[in-house]
């Protein structure tokens, strides 16, 4: 599955769930875990689009993505 959507995800090795794990940070929430990484990868992807789903639904503000964040 390829998603139409670009935004950031950042994918790390959790060492307490021994998986990978994803996260959207500009989708507050929006999370995936897999086994491998492209598990993970894969299982964001779903997750965005129900993400997006949901807040639609509920009639509520879609961020755009604003691709690389910077943190200070």
């Amino acid at each position: 599955m390829k998603t139409k959507y670009r935004y950031e995800v950042i994918l790390y090795w959790s060492n307490e769930d021994k998986s990978f794990i994803a996260e959207v940070p500009e989708l507050e929430g929006c999370m995936a875990d897999g086994a491998t990484y492209s598990e993970a990868l894969n299982n964001i992807e779903v997750v965005i689009e129900e993400w997006i789903e949901t807040a639609k639904l509920l009639k509520r503000p879609i961020p755009e993505a604003k691709g690389k964040l910077m943190y200070a």
